[in-house]
């Protein structure tokens, strides 16, 4: 299975780039990941919030292949513990082609990317910028990684 987080805009703090590679270069190591950047929407103060959400997901849906299980990570989603996380994702491995994983816009999602959506998950209740959710995620998709393969890393 194939796994793709997919974001509007680049992560643009220098600090949040240096540990998200970090990550990367350790996911890499327990399943094909990658990281898909959308271009931020240019000229976006002539646009309503509900005009930019529908043009990032024109832009969204286009980098979405039918056999692909989609998750948005939204505040709205199901929200689990990290142990969970990894069954889940582990049974994910079992049954999907490709994961792709969704962090919006500023605004979030527009309705034909939820229409999309296979679930949503949230990464806590509380508010975190979307250049922190990106750090967040992939340690988190790490700490899965090595929790299915009964590793260290994780401690209860």
């Amino acid at each position: 299975m194939k796994v793709t987080l997919l974001l509007v805009g680049k992560t643009q703090d220098k600090n949040f780039v240096k540990g998200i590679e970090e990550y990367v270069s350790r996911i890499v190591h327990y399943l094909p990941f990658t990281i898909t950047t959308i271009p931020e929407l240019k000229n976006t103060k002539s646009l309503t919030e509900s005009q930019q959400k529908e043009r990032e997901g024109e832009r969204i849906l286009k980098e979405i292949q039918p056999s692909d299980t989609v998750v948005l990570l939204d505040e709205h989603g199901k929200e689990f513990r990290s142990i969970a996380y990894a069954s889940w994702l582990q049974k994910q491995q079992n049954t999907a082609r490709g994961l792709v994983f969704v962090i919006g816009g500023p605004y979030g999602f527009s309705k034909a990317v939820y229409d999309r959506a296979n679930e949503k998950i949230s990464m806590s209740k509380m508010t975190f910028s979307h250049q922190m959710v990106r750090l967040i995620f992939v340690e988190q998709l790490y700490r899965a990684c090595t929790i299915i393969k009964g590793e260290p890393y994780h401690h209860e």
